[in-house]
């Protein structure tokens, strides 16, 4: 009895003891469990940590505002881009053009300024029948005529600024007239009678009131040359155009090539706004001898070839500060 006990309690003794030591054992890998997790804690606290903090400095960074230039040093750039862009539509678009003379009255007063399109001759464009247009002095038709400015300090401002169209130039070559006939045409120019461009009198409401077709420089009849035109101001008592410079043993023409662009608005002052059409007159024009066996000579060119004459619109795409004296 004594012994069963005894064994019995070594046994319960024993399971005892393995289970304490088991629960020793699994405390102590509980412990160990537990120190592994909370080490992993900490590991991604830590770089959560780092993670929030780099964000931090972003956001700070992205907060903080952009310094800027101070103003005086921005100016001149701006400047220098405002003047090459000004330059650059002068020198290849439209340029503004004054009028200092009254040649061209009614249409144009003294002080005017007008825009003149210097895009279209870039692609093959010639001037037509009734455009306003300004052209180089072909040569001679300026003789005399004062172009300087008195003031030094005055003329040399106007000069800079009129470099890059910002002001109109006071001693530009160039000249502003109608053009009445091209090259080919036939131009009937006779006193006490009605100006005749190839056999048709022209009907001109744009005369300075009071002013004659002809009659204060009749010069008969003149055929244009190819490549040549025939242009007169509006105030045709007060004009030295082709008529003058016929009669006083030159041949009076304009090359076409010295054509610096047409006009086609008056842009200032305000008051005097308007547009430079071409009147409707010049539509009952028809083309020249020479003009017609030109154009019947390339139609048959292109038959033959078996090709189309090339359309109106292809000619016509589009329709630009200098002085100009409008002697």
């Amino acid at each position: 009895m004594s012994v069963q006990q005894s064994a019995e309690s070594g046994e319960s003794g024993g399971a005892g003891e393995r289970e304490v030591a088991g629960d020793g054992r699994a405390a102590a890998g509980a412990g160990t469990g537990t120190a592994v997790t909370q080490g992993a804690d900490a590991g991604a606290t830590a770089g959560t940590g780092a993670v929030a903090g780099a964000s931090a400095k972003t956001d700070e960074a992205a907060e903080r505002p952009r310094k800027k230039r101070p103003f005086w040093q921005e100016l001149p750039i701006l400047l220098v881009i405002a003047l090459l862009l000004s330059l650059g539509i002068k020198t290849f678009f439209v340029q503004a053009f004054s009028i200092p003379s009254g040649s061209m009255e009614q249409t144009l007063a003294i002080g005017d300024r007008v825009l003149v399109d210097k895009f279209t001759p870039w692609f093959g464009a010639e001037p037509e029948r009734g455009e306003v247009v300004v052209f180089r002095d072909p040569g001679g038709w300026l003789e005399g005529t004062s172009t300087a400015s008195g003031d030094s300090v005055t003329g040399t401002v106007q000069k800079v600024l009129s470099t890059v169209g910002l002001m109109p130039s006071a001693d530009e070559k160039d000249l502003i007239k109608r053009v009445i006939a091209v090259g080919g045409d036939t131009v009937d120019c006779e006193a006490g009678a009605p100006l005749k461009v190839n056999g048709v009198a022209l009907d001109e409401p744009y005369l300075f009131p009071g002013s004659t077709p002809c009659d204060n420089d009749p010069v008969g009849t003149v055929t244009v040359p190819k490549g040549k035109l025939w242009v007169m101001g509006d105030h045709r008592n007060n004009s030295r155009d082709s008529r003058w410079h016929h009669n006083e043993g030159g041949d009076g023409f304009v090359p076409v090539d010295n054509v610096v662009g047409r006009a086609f608005v008056v842009a200032w002052p305000v008051s005097d706004w308007s547009t430079l059409p071409v009147p409707d007159t010049f539509d009952k024009v028809p083309a020249g001898a020479a003009g017609a066996a030109g154009a019947a000579a390339a139609a048959g060119a292109g038959a033959a070839a078996g090709v189309g004459a090339e359309p109106a619109w292809v000619a016509a795409w589009v329709t630009g500060v200098t002085s100009v004296p409008g002697l």
